[in-house]
């Protein structure tokens, strides 16, 4: 470096330069840790507790006659907020204790692939785009169906204690071990045979989760070709992002960001445009060309280096998911609209709930999931997110942060549920064949209902008698009826009841009905209709606005099934790997493609049987979700739990064990219910016994069909269901023995890559401060050319045949 270069780079006050890590080079790597309380600050944290504390007063304790949604965002963010800065950074000092002076895989591997630094801001895009699937939309809609109050609950509260603190924990430890998989942690903390079974039934689980989550895009795009048109755009725009970002402005997120959400915008509104037009009947797409469109599309983002496709699509979706979160919310700040579902309902203490069987515990936790914790995340923060991340003192903004975001995303769909009516809100969500039992045999025959074609309107006023007799009430202690807000013909506002209610939702949003839409989406897309239309184009925008939704959900779960099929072909090869050493290498083609091809083969044959076979693949699978889902959260926790004894921190491993015995306690009373209980909404043997039953009673085929359907489902769920439980309480068994172990010998050896110094220096904040920015300029001047966003391709461009390499022209790049 010359003298000109010398006087070029930043100045540091003394203070400034106590606090630089620098390596044995004197190049600069990271911050140390430092805070300085001020009265500015102490009476900010003040004032955002305070108007926690009275959030949750307004919520929990006083629910006067009318609560306002408001208190839904005021509350949330604020606890997110006190959670953030005080409990994730406690947990950052006792247990993780970064160490910025450490290389991460991605600058230690940095091949391109799947080992790529990537900035962090795009990271965080990826992570929170791989974490937020189907989960957070309608697990709390359909679990508004025990009132708002225990969701609230969980979904706040659970993710600042639970969710967050897996997601941080275990993509920190994975990023200490290589960015090795859960199975394979598994095997190297707890041993051989426990790691192995905890592979096994992680990824099995896993399948079904993928299929799912599948299945509900699939469902979702297959009568939408504005959500076809606008979904498959994004592909395109997302590669030109990532070719843009690597070879045209490498580090210009800025640019390429403004670039990519001003196309997405133009995309998603001209989509609507594309749909209507003489085209679009070309996007009307069947559920199996979909599916096969899914499974070429999920090999293709699991194959390529992540830079050119999963991370610019992930990072471009993050606009679309968090921006229209941020719209829902400020439209619920403007429009205030009052709570309408009572605070907690009848169905919490009984198994009558018409949206799904089951009290409050444990079926409200499995039911919200990926809102509060999910399993899933744990294979994403195991999985891409420890092979890209820049700097250990990045994981809480990575990992923490981006769980609060996707619980904002489950508080925000609960809110704008809850302010539907009651009677809408339950006779979208109960399917047919309960409504009429509900209603009674007398009214189903007065009142056939086909919701595919139903002109005289029969599915509605089967619906207004069928919530009457649910026995419920609102938040206002009336008992239910549907009500919905709209205009008459001269348009003058109107509120209607009944059936009357039902029809004008249906034309209001442009649906023939919307009579038992259930799985919770269609609800959230009118709940959002609700709300947006009052700030953004008045009645004329309510269709709109609902099948903006709809293709919103689309995209929302999209990001989550091709980053998870990345994540699972990491955790086969790790597992190929123990025999095969040659799969240890994620990026060897041979072994990611074969990997690959067997992960979109499990996925996508349990998908297409689902959609060819109406009651067979995951639809037969399907119940297994929820359960499964949190299952993998038991199994990544207890992970954390060994690994935290085995370094040695025993006096803070409450810390991951207040989570994992209460998920622990869920599933494990979930599994046992959906195994022994003699209720036939709830048992699977039961139901096996009940349709074995009915099936000698029945003469016609179709209804023999049916029920022969059913013996062969519920016992294959039942069957499942005991294998998975018997699975984990293995695995748990064998992390006690190996915990025992530990903390008799006072070994504290683990499976941790040796310490390698680093050589590389990004921000561990959102946002640079000051004393940031000034080490990323000077960093851009002294440190190593590869790993400087648009240094390495020059400094690749002058390496002679011997090796050296022209210094200026890789400092002046």
């Amino acid at each position: 470096m010359d003298t000109q270069e010398q006087t070029e780079l930043p100045s540091y006050t003394p203070e400034e330069e106590r606090l630089i890590i620098r390596n044995k080079d004197g190049v600069p790597v990271g911050i140390k840790p430092h805070h300085t309380w001020t009265p500015k600050s102490i009476a900010i944290w003040v004032a955002v507790t305070a108007l926690g504390v009275l959030g949750w007063w307004m919520l929990a304790v006083a629910r006067g006659e009318h609560v306002n949604t408001i208190w839904f965002v005021v509350t949330a963010i604020c606890t997110y907020a006190i959670g953030y800065r005080f409990y994730g950074l406690y947990i950052q000092r006792t247990i993780m204790r970064p160490d910025d002076s450490n290389a991460t895989p991605a600058e230690r591997i940095n091949n391109g692939r799947d080992f790529d630094p990537t900035h962090r801001v795009v990271l965080y895009g990826h992570h929170f785009a791989a974490i937020a699937g189907a989960g957070p939309l309608v697990g709390p809609v359909l679990a508004a169906q025990m009132g708002y109050l225990p969701g609230t609950l969980w979904i706040i509260l659970g993710v600042v204690v639970a969710g967050a603190v897996q997601d941080m924990l275990v993509l920190f430890f994975s990023m200490r071990r290589g960015g090795r998989s859960l199975g394979q942690m598994a095997t190297d903390e707890i041993g051989r045979i426990g790691g192995i079974v905890a592979t096994i039934v992680v990824f099995v689980m896993l399948m079904i989760v993928l299929a799912v989550l599948a299945m509900v895009c699939v469902n979702a795009l297959a009568s939408s070709p504005w959500g076809v048109f606008s979904v498959g755009c994004t592909i395109p725009i997302a590669v030109c992002m990532g070719l843009w970002l690597r070879f045209v402005q490498p580090g210009r997120i800025t640019q390429v960001s403004i670039v990519g959400f001003a196309v997405l915008i133009g995309v998603i509104i001209g989509g609507r445009w594309v749909a209507e037009s003489s085209f679009g009947h070309y996007l009307h797409l069947s559920p199996t060309a979909l599916v096969w469109a899914m499974i070429i599309y999920g090999f293709l983002a699991a194959v390529l280096p992540v830079w050119v496709l999963l991370t610019p699509r992930d990072y471009l979706s993050t606009f679309m998911k968090v921006g229209t979160i941020v719209v829902l919310a400020a439209g619920i700040l403007i429009v205030r609209p009052v709570v309408e579902m009572a605070a907690v309902s009848e169905f919490a203490t009984n198994t009558d709930g018409p949206v799904f069987a089951g009290k409050l515990f444990p079926f409200l936790f499995i039911t919200i999931a990926c809102g509060a914790l999910s399993g899933m995340h744990a294979m994403v923060s195991s999985g891409t997110s420890p092979k890209m991340i820049q700097k250990e003192s990045q994981a809480r903004m990575i990992g923490y942060a981006g769980m609060l975001m996707e619980s904002f995303v489950a508080i925000m769909a609960l809110a704008a549920a809850v302010s539907l009516s009651p009677g809408i809100y339950f006779s979208m969500n109960t399917s047919t064949d309960t409504l009429g039992k509900l209603a009674g045999p007398d009214v189903v025959a007065a009142t056939p209902c086909d919701t595919a074609n139903d002109p005289d309107h029969h599915c509605e006023e089967l619906a207004e008698t069928a919530v009457a007799n649910l026995g419920v009430t609102d938040a206002h202690g009336n008992p239910i009826i549907p009500e919905w807000d709209s205009w008459d013909e001269a348009g003058n506002p109107t509120t209607y009841t009944g059936a009357a209610a039902l029809e004008r939702l249906a034309g209001d949003v442009g649906e023939p009905n919307v009579v038992a839409r259930t799985g919770g989406a269609p609800t959230l897309s009118v709940g959002m209709a609700h709300i947006l239309h009052q700030i953004g184009g008045g009645r004329t925008m309510m269709g709109f606005w609902y099948h903006f939704a709809i293709m919103f959900e689309a995209l929302f779960i999209l990001s989550a099934v091709d980053a998870v099929t990345r994540v699972a072909r990491f955790q086969l090869s790790d597992a190929l790997g123990n025999v095969f050493p040659k799969f240890k290498d994620p990026s060897w083609h041979v072994g990611a493609w074969a990997t690959t091809g067997v992960v979109v083969a499990a996925w996508g044959s349990l998908l297409l049987m689902g959609v060819t076979d109406p009651r067979g693949g995951i639809k037969t699978l399907y119940p297994l979700f929820g359960i499964a889902n949190q299952l993998i959260a038991a199994v990544a926790l207890l992970v954390v739990t060994v690994m935290v004894v085995r370094k040695g921190y025993t006096k803070w491993v409450w810390i991951p064990l207040i989570p994992l015995a209460f998920d622990t306690a869920v599933t494990f009373v979930a599994s046992w219910q959906k195994i022994f209980s003699t209720d036939p909404l709830v048992g699977y043997f039961q139901q096996h016994r009940d349709a074995l039953a009915k099936l000698d009673t029945l003469t016609d085929p179709a209804a023999i069909d049916v029920q022969r359907a059913i013996v062969r489902n519920t016992m294959i769920q039942g069957t499942l269901s005991v294998v998975f439980l018997v699975m984990v309480a293995f695995v748990m068994l064998c992390a006690l023995v190996r915990v025992i172990r530990t903390i008799r010998s006072g070994d504290t050896t683990t499976s941790e890559d040796p310490y390698q110094e680093s050589n590389f220096y990004a921000p561990e904040t959102m946002i640079a401060d000051k004393l940031q920015k000034k080490l990323v300029e000077e960093y851009e001047r002294v440190g190593d050319p590869d790993l400087i966003p648009g240094h390495s391709h020059a400094h690749a461009g002058s390496t002679d045949n011997t090796g050296s390499t022209d210094s200026t022209v890789s400092a002046s790049s």
